[in-house]
């Protein structure tokens, strides 16, 4: 997956089309990442015992086809490019050209 934990992104498609946020957590066997803040939806707890019914907000994970990279330098989306130095798999920028 080319998509990293704390990369910035932007959402293309759905209910959060445009926002930008930070990935928190990565589903590489779902393809999916949860992203702070974003594609949140209300779930109703049931009380149980000791603690009181409530409605919780949680951020349920995009498939990463709908999403984008934000380059950290030239800040504009982009797609990845890799690059090998010294037997290291770099991860870079394809518009201007400098690793992630």
């Amino acid at each position: 997956m080319k998509i990293k934990l704390k990369d910035t992104i932007i959402v293309n498609v759905g209910k959060d089309h445009g926002r930008q946020g930070v990935v928190a957590k990565i589903l590489p066997q779902d393809n999916t990442v949860v992203i702070e803040g974003l594609n949140q939806y209300k779930k109703h707890v049931k009380p149980s015992q000791g603690r009181k019914g409530e409605i919780v907000t949680i951020s349920r994970p995009l498939d990463v086809s709908k999403i984008a990279l934000v380059c950290p330098k030239c800040k504009q989306v982009t797609r990845v490019g890799y690059r090998f130095v010294e037997g290291k798999k770099l991860r870079v920028c394809r518009k201007c050209n400098t690793d992630i």
